[in-house]
């Protein structure tokens, strides 16, 4: 649906040779719509290959690393990931002939870290246990590229090229929505889509509002760090906070637990047919509760990072959910008035 003084999305051409041709002008959808006209629209980053907005910023940062001569013919790239990146970096390798290493742990979703051996990539787990270990993941990338002069770590966490990746983004936002972006809310992990989509956006038109969402536990809005299973999100205890987050750029920093963000994305599942990922669901939770207190007529863009489909074993897994004590019903409870409401 378009609405009246926006501009049509950009179409991809009809044939294309390469698969990451297909990145980018990925879809919109509105979520709901009050009687002022105020609106919370999704941006559907789950259509672009490997289904996640994270090839994005992989293939700039292999586009940079090219440019700057770091990445020569039939090298190496690694990275320390948790699953989106390195399946993004996993298809561009296989595309542009180079190897990848993904340095992984056992918290990553098991179909994530299954596509990227389907497009050839090595993993390497710096754990037996199925805890988040992005510090020691972090330093064995780096180790690792420091003993191999064919091969380049791409350090996601400080890589401008990831914060670079996202412009397109925001341009796709400012040619289907014109001015009137008044929030943009997203998940912070790398900080890379959040800040650079936010950065472009005051490049190209008025700033919209920035609200960060990170999981209970993750330490980069401060607070007592601890344990979460939000996956591609946050910085846990013992990491170092990316310097793509950009605090300056951040107008709002909130936390949401696993049981909210989880239960939102069950809820939308059988609610709205749409299925997203677990972090995207905490970051609609807090879009939701903020909706009743919108302007008129105002727009909040969710960046939504990835879809569900990765999440079958566990999110949407009533037994997985059971089992870690996630299960909770008041999030419908809570939901249910405020689409009731808008209809």
């Amino acid at each position: 649906m378009r609405f009246m003084g926006e501009q049509p999305m950009i179409a991809h051409p009809a044939i294309v040779s390469k698969v990451s041709d297909l990145i980018g002008r990925t879809p919109l959808f509105e979520l709901i719509r009050g009687a002022n006209g105020a609106r919370i629209v999704l941006k559907l980053e789950s259509t672009n290959p490997t289904g996640s907005a994270k090839i994005r910023m992989a293939r700039q940062m292999l586009d940079e690393a090219e440019q700057d001569g770091s990445l020569r013919p039939a090298g190496r790239v690694i990275e320390s990931t948790s699953g989106n990146t390195g399946m993004g970096l996993a298809l561009l390798a296989a595309e542009r002939g180079y190897r990848f290493t993904a340095v992984v742990d056992r918290h990553a979703s098991k179909d994530k870290l299954r596509a990227m051996q389907a497009f050839g990539a090595e993993l390497v787990y710096v754990s037996e246990g199925d805890a988040l270990a992005t510090a020691d993941r972090e330093a064995l990338a780096e180790r690792m590229a420091a003993h191999d002069p064919d091969s380049i770590w791409t350090e996601q966490h400080n890589n401008p090229a990831n914060g670079n990746g996202y412009r397109e983004l925001a341009r796709e936002l400012r040619a289907a929505l014109g001015e009137r972006i008044d929030y943009l809310y997203g998940s912070v992990g790398t900080g890379g889509s959040l800040f650079g989509t936010a950065r472009e956006l005051r490049a190209c038109g008025p700033a919209p509002r920035v609200v960060g969402v990170e999981p209970v536990g993750s330490i980069a809005f401060g607070g007592e760090g601890g344990p979460y299973h939000q996956s591609g999100t946050g910085t846990p205890p013992g990491a170092e906070i990316g310097a793509l987050v950009d605090y300056a750029l951040l107008d709002e920093g909130l936390k949401v637990s696993d049981a909210a963000a989880f239960n939102t994305v069950r809820y939308l599942a059988r609610k709205k047919a749409l299925l997203v990922g677990g972090s995207a669901g905490g970051v609609i939770w807090h879009a939701l509760k903020a909706f009743e207190t919108l302007p008129s007529g105002a727009t909040l863009v969710v960046l939504v990072c990835d879809g569900g489909e990765k999440y079958l074993d566990t999110v949407f897994n009533d037994d997985w959910m059971r089992e870690h004590g996630l299960l909770d019903d008041s999030v419908a409870c809570e939901l249910d008035p405020i689409f009731a409401a808008a209809a």
